[in-house]
């Protein structure tokens, strides 16, 4: 994986945002995976299309690219993003393993067009009971059990 980003991927997925704008079947957000110096996934987000909050486009590059290659760890790819991720997005990274993450307009410039993330870090950040969307955890003995059977399991596939 190269140390320095190749814009050229970066200027694809700012195009796929601005497209996707255009075409009115999202925001302004695009993603490209890349491995080995060629695009094996690309994304738009797509929340309001398909009415799917997950749909972002770093979220369905990282479904695209895993796909095509065949496998949940993209250790050997690199995303490159229109803008920043917003949590949901750098986590899906980060369970996909990326090597590398490229990204155009910041987390700010994405606020001042009211896409504002702030919030969320902020919620994950505060104890249970102080978040806005009430969180319980009421049978966490019981659903502990699911985790003993993945310990024992001699089928599991460790990710």
């Amino acid at each position: 994986m190269g140390s320095e980003p190749n814009l050229d991927f970066l200027r694809r997925a700012i195009a796929l945002a601005t497209q996707n704008v255009m075409l009115g079947n999202g925001g302004p957000f695009g993603a490209v995976i890349v491995c080995d110096g060629r695009v094996v996934g690309e994304g738009v987000n797509a929340v309001t299309a398909t009415n799917d909050p997950t749909s972002h486009a770093e979220v369905n590059a990282i479904r695209a690219a895993a796909k095509a290659l065949n496998t949940f760890s993209l250790s050997d790819c690199e995303l490159y993003t229109s803008c920043e991720p917003c949590p949901m997005c750098l986590a899906a990274a980060y369970w996909a393993r990326v090597g590398k993450i490229y990204f155009g307009a910041s987390a700010a410039d994405a606020a001042k067009a009211g896409f504002d993330d702030a919030f969320l870090y902020k919620e994950m950040c505060k104890s249970h009971e102080t978040r806005q969307v009430p969180i319980t955890q009421p049978l966490g003995e019981e659903a502990r059990a699911s985790f003993e059977a993945w310990m024992d399991s001699p089928n599991k596939v460790e990710y």
